[in-house]
């Protein structure tokens, strides 16, 4: 993967750790009875961004790399579609849903140059 030693150093990564932290804050919001819900479904699949990433990067092989890229951004839609389903039920703000949105889609725009940085 070029002159990166670790995946830690991927921006792209980091943006996937902050964009966990900011779902579990966003999730704290949700009625307890969403514990095993939406918020068990939501938390999966953002811990999976970061997560694919990561695994992507250490399996040492390019096309296994753009497999997993492509894993987390199909998990980066998961997690678009299940805030928006949050906004539609009120658990959380409009503010807040537009605001992930956004993170979001920096994070697909990151994930979509990394694949094509390393073609």
């Amino acid at each position: 993967m070029g002159k990166v030693s670790s995946f830690r150093e991927l921006r792209v990564w980091q943006g996937g750790i902050e964009l966990v932290r900011d779902i579990y804050k966003i999730c704290g919001q949700f009625p307890k009875e969403e514990q095993f819900g939406l918020f068990s479904q939501i938390k999966r699949a953002v811990i999976s961004v970061p997560s694919n990433i990561a695994e992507g990067f250490k399996r040492n092989n390019k096309n296994e790399f753009h497999q997993y890229l492509r894993i987390a951004a199909g998990s980066l839609g998961e997690v678009e579609t299940q805030l928006i389903i949050a906004k539609e039920l009120k658990y959380i703000s409009v503010t807040s849903a537009e605001e992930t949105s956004v993170k979001i889609e920096n994070l697909y725009k990151m994930l979509a140059a990394l694949y094509n940085r390393t073609k």
